[in-house]
């Protein structure tokens, strides 16, 4: 890669369990930089959940960030960094192809934009690990909620929100799509959630509880408290057989629902970026916007739109 050096996915991804309560945590440890997770702290992160997932020390895994938000979705810097580098740049880190001898697909080739978006459907990848997560999955939501943090909240189990959370995807005012949007059309209801798509606005804690989405509200100094009692009822109430069990129960139903079939949906989306051309001077995730600053263009399209809707904290209206 370029001169971009960012943590280690050590650094980035935490990861502790506490065998007496038979409850693990990962932090998400980037708070400077909103918690964005590298390529190499979301395979730590698939990792982490794998462990856990065998680890007969773990009941209950608590999800969170540090600082003031979960977090506000991808590493774009990295992201840039690997456009820079070239074409197969993203594949290489993707997969860790390193030092592998092998010939990459034509960049502009449907497969090579399809292995890349359908890797984020593999639960190797990071993005759709926890869907298939066997154990009691808890997501603490606060602050941004946005992006690939919003995939984690569609997948968890309980998701518990301090008032100030804000649930979103920017992408769905630079790109058009995300990798879980069946699972949020599922958790959300489609109207809500086309809503969302269709306008951009990020939604907050109190209107995705009153869409089921989130289990819990509380104040922002309650929030920790609040999901510590989540996550003690679920490691007491039942054997971890019979969690696993519980779990695939509601993984066979989601799968009637068709969650697979919609993560594989969506990366074909992904898959087609390349032919969405704009109308004259929308937002597109792409070399003008990243080299005029991706931070200034998402913010500068941010105030198109009433201050209620838009995605930065800072821009949004002051409560009265």
């Amino acid at each position: 890669m370029t001169d971009y050096d960012p943590p280690s996915p050590e650094e980035i991804i935490l990861y502790e369990k506490d065998p007496e309560t038979k409850i693990a945590t990962i932090t998400f440890n980037r708070p400077e930089l909103l918690n964005a997770p590298t390529v190499g702290a979301r395979l730590r992160y698939a990792h982490c959940l794998d462990l856990a997932n065998i680890d007969d020390d773990v009941k209950v895994l608590i999800i969170r960030g540090a600082g003031d938000d979960l977090g506000s979705g991808a590493d774009l810097p990295e992201l840039n960094a690997l456009m820079e580098e070239g074409p197969h740049a993203s594949l290489r880190e993707e997969f860790s192809l390193h030092d592998e001898d092998i010939s990459y697909p034509p960049p502009r080739s449907y497969r090579a934009r399809s292995s890349l978006s359908q890797w984020y459907a593999d639960p190797r990848g990071g993005c759709r690990t926890l869907a298939d997560f066997k154990k009691i999955s808890i997501v603490e939501a606060k602050g941004y909620c946005y992006g690939w943090h919003f995939y984690q909240t569609a997948d968890a189990d309980l998701v518990v929100a301090s008032d100030d959370a804000l649930f979103g995807h920017p992408a769905f005012r630079y790109v058009g799509w995300g990798p879980r949007m069946w699972s949020w059309a599922m958790t959300m209801g489609i109207r809500k959630f086309q809503e969302m798509v269709f306008t951009g606005r990020p939604f907050t804690a109190q209107e995705m509880a009153e869409c089921n989405f989130v289990n819990s509200v509380v104040p922002r100094e309650d929030l920790e408290a609040e999901v510590n009692k989540y996550a003690i009822a679920c490691s007491l109430t039942r054997p971890t057989d019979a969690v696993v069990m519980q779990k695939e129960f509601f993984r066979m139903m989601k799968q009637h629902q068709g969650e697979y079939m919609g993560s594989l949906l969506s990366s074909f989306l992904e898959s087609m970026g390349g032919q969405v051309k704009p109308d004259g001077e929308d937002l597109m995730l792409g070399a003008k916007a990243y080299g005029g600053g991706l931070n200034n263009a998402v913010k500068s399209n941010d105030a198109n739109y009433p201050p209620e809707w838009r995605l930065s904290k800072s821009g949004r209206a002051k409560p009265e």
